[in-house]
């Protein structure tokens, strides 16, 4: 009956794993074919079972994501990335964080992400702009806007005025069309469908339809452009073409455009855009207002990641040249949909790459006298931690319509209506003169743009009068580097964060001095890690003269960098130095040398200029210079020699006030576990007593001996065990440890 039983269970189990495998397929099935919703209901019944993984796991999240429960994708993302290291997850946990409003946590992920895809634009974009909520919130508001009142609890998004602008075309799943059964298994909700808004002059509805089976197909439409003639359209829509066709290998109805011909306000004469495929999407048609250029996106093969911008001449015939993709100023690995070019002539996208306070952003890549010259985030307002996106202006440029899932409205994404307060400023100009730094002009020197992180931008050589210029974009560090052979390379920092609206220029001179031939150069980095470190301010100071030699902190590369003009060849340099940075075990040095020969004298070559991180559970012993702390036998008074090297545990707890440590104290197996643990705990407590005499805040160290509980070797000799071990082993059990229990 046993056996019965046992063989019933096993049958049982594995008919349960069978039946989770197969709940897995189908999961997955949903989640390639973007089912999302679908996909999210089966990963959710799998948590826990026998296939559960962190894969699973992920793709759960990704599906909480894309159906917008943000707090529930938080949730796994955050169990995922505690055992695995996938770097789009990091992204899309920073991204998640960031509508959730946890900015600070967000940058954390973010930093992490750069830190592994350092080559990637979404990881450049954020390096460059650290303080990017400081610098869109600190902006002005440039609009005002207001939910548009033909918004219902439904999707309304995509409004797209007509050329006259009698007419507001948008996208709703407000209505249901009878005998079709028309959910979209993304998000479970209806398949958008065109409609047209007609509008009275003071921009107010007063009749809304929804526009023909001609036009409204099956499944998605999406967004339009009117060519500027008044004689065609392109619309955006999921492929409608029969049979095996109409989805690519994975199972997925990509977007086409759409090309109709206006006649008597119908669209007639429907025809497919020359570059549509079933095997990625293309769709947001936008015109340039001369009609000579069609912008649209698509994450056709040969872009930067995700869906990219393009844009493709419009030939007189109506036919089109070959697309052009709009390059990494705009486009990165992420998604960039949604173009719309104004009547200036900007360029206004969303983005969900770039830099911005979560979600999609909208951006505008500005436009002075018809070349694009920056690209700036549109600012609060406009923008929320959520995705706001396809905006689009009447024809005056200052007012127009954008969409946006912000809380506060009235469906899941709603139409809003908003003014332009105040122009975009454009770009500016930074111009200057490369010198030698005591005799005049150096011509012909390779002037360097970088920006806050010492990526490099662009160059130029200075002309034969040693002038140079570069554009900059607003609200933005940026640090200028000449070189040239035979010299020290001269910096400046330039910021255009603030700025007047009427400035347009800023004059910045750069000082080369020329290399009498010595200098020092240290690189600093993480002892653990070997990640180049920033911001450790370096002193060093001749012992001789006493005076500093350098008093500055390292770049972006953990360099510091200093010409020695003064000395020369049979010079003896005796030098201190002094690293500190917050975080870090401040790290002090001696250092000579005689110089014999001309050239960059390295001190990381010469000396360990590595940095301790200090963190709770790190014993300093391990990143100081201390000596075993010695008693004499069977006696826990304080020697002069034990002083000494506690003495330095003083120092490092007086440089860092709020640190708390536990001094604890072993011995080896030696004696009787009774007798191991007073003596250790009495010398432990003498050794803090000791240190608490001498610091502020004595509370913060206590003293715990071990006795032999906690052997580093396999050195035990207690009962019958008899050790074999060697002196030096059992020295290495006798120590003294004192580990960070707080910074």
């Amino acid at each position: 009956m046993r056996q019965i039983t046992l063989t019933f269970a096993l049958l049982l189990a594995v008919h349960v794993v069978y039946g989770q495998a197969g709940k897995l397929r189908r999961a997955d099935n949903y989640y390639h074919t973007l089912a999302f919703a679908l996909a999210a209901d089966q990963y959710e019944g799998l948590l826990g079972s026998e296939v559960d993984s962190p894969q699973m796991q992920s793709k759960l999240a990704y599906s909480y994501f894309r159906t917008e429960q943000f707090e529930k994708a938080e949730k796994i993302y955050a169990t995922v990335l505690e055992k695995s290291s996938d770097t789009e997850d990091m992204y899309r946990y920073a991204q998640v964080l960031k509508i959730n409003g946890k900015y600070a946590l967000s940058d954390e992920w973010m930093s992490k992400f750069a830190a592994l895809k350092p080559e990637d634009a979404r990881s450049q974009s954020f390096m460059a702009q650290k303080n990017y909520r400081e610098y869109i919130e600190a902006s002005a508001p440039r609009f005002s806007i207001e939910n548009w009142k033909n918004n219902t609890e439904f999707t309304d998004f995509g409004a797209y005025p007509s050329l006259d602008q009698t007419r507001l075309y948008f996208l709703s799943n407000r209505s249901e069309r009878a005998f079709i059964h028309n959910n979209w298994t993304w998000n479970n909700e209806r398949f958008l469908e065109l409609h047209v808004a007609t509008m009275d002059a003071r921009n107010e509805v007063v009749n809304q339809e929804v526009l023909p089976k001609k036009v409204n197909s099956r499944f998605h439409e999406g967004p339009v452009g009117f060519h500027p003639n008044g004689k065609w359209v392109v619309y955006t829509r999921n492929n409608m073409t029969k049979g095996s066709k109409r989805k690519d290998k994975q199972g997925i109805q990509n977007l086409k455009l759409y090309i109709a011909d206006i006649r008597d306000g119908k669209w007639v004469n429907e025809r497919e855009f020359t570059y549509n495929s079933k095997d990625y999407s293309v769709g947001h048609p936008g015109f340039t207002p001369d009609g000579k250029w069609m912008y649209f996106s698509s994450d056709k093969p040969g872009g930067f990641g995700g869906a990219d911008i393009y844009k493709v001449a419009v030939k007189e015939d109506g036919t089109f040249g070959e697309p052009v993709n709009l390059g990494k100023e705009i486009n990165t690995e992420g998604q960039e949909m949604f173009p719309w070019i104004s009547p200036e002539g900007h360029l206004f996208f969303s983005s969900d790459g770039l830099t911005g306070l979560g979600g999609l952003d909208l951006f505008v890549w500005l436009s002075d006298n018809g070349n694009f010259t920056e690209v700036r985030n549109c600012g609060t307002v406009l923008n929320s931690s959520y995705d706001d996106f396809a905006l689009s202006t009447l024809k005056d440029g200052k007012e127009g319509y954008f969409s946006s899932n912000r809380p506060g409205g009235k469906g899941g994404d709603d139409i809003y209506h908003f003014q332009q307060l105040t122009p975009f400023n454009l770009g500016l100009l930074v111009k200057g003169t490369t010198k030698d730094k005591n005799s005049g002009i150096l011509a012909q020197t390779k002037v360097w743009l970088m920006n806050a992180a010492a990526q490099k931008l662009d160059s130029v050589l200075s002309d034969e009068n040693g002038n140079f210029e570069f554009r900059l974009k607003r609200d933005m560090n940026y640090q200028l580097v000449a070189q040239k052979p035979d010299y020290f390379d001269g910096k400046a920092s330039v910021t255009t964060i603030q700025l007047p609206a009427e400035t347009r220029m800023i004059e910045k001179d750069l000082m080369l001095e020329k290399d009498p031939g010595f200098a020092l150069l240290a690189i600093i980095k993480d002892a653990k890690t070997s990640q180049m470190l920033d911001s450790v301010k370096v002193e060093i100071t001749d012992v001789r003269t006493d005076k500093q030699v350098i008093a500055d902190q390292t770049d972006s590369k953990g360099e510091i960098f200093q010409s020695l003009a003064s000395n020369k060849i049979g010079d003896v340099l005796n030098y201190t130095i002094k690293l500190s940075r917050p975080g870090y075990l401040t790290k002090e040095l001696k250092y000579t040398v005689s110089l014999t020969q001309a050239g960059v004298i390295e001190l990381h070559k010469a000396l360990d200029l590595n940095m301790d991180k200090l963190a709770a559970g790190i014993d300093l012993a391990t990143v100081i210079d201390i000596k075993p702390i010695y008693f004499d036998l069977g006696k826990y008074i304080i020697r002069k020699d034990a002083a000494r090297e506690l003495d330095k545990i003083v120092k490092v707890m007086t440089d860092y006030p709020t640190m708390v440590i536990e001094l604890g104290s072993h011995t080896d197996c030696r004696g009787s576990i009774a007798s191991n643990e007073k003596l250790s705990d009495n010398r432990a407590k003498a050794s803090a007593a000791y240190i608490k005499a001498r610091i502020q805040n004595p509370e913060r160290i206590y003293g715990k001996g071990y006795g032999e509980s906690k052997l580093k070797n396999g050195c035990a000799c207690e009962g019958p065990v008899k050790s074999t071990c060697s002196e030096t082993e059992h020295q290495e059990n006798r120590r003294t440890e004192f580990i960070i229990q707080k910074m």
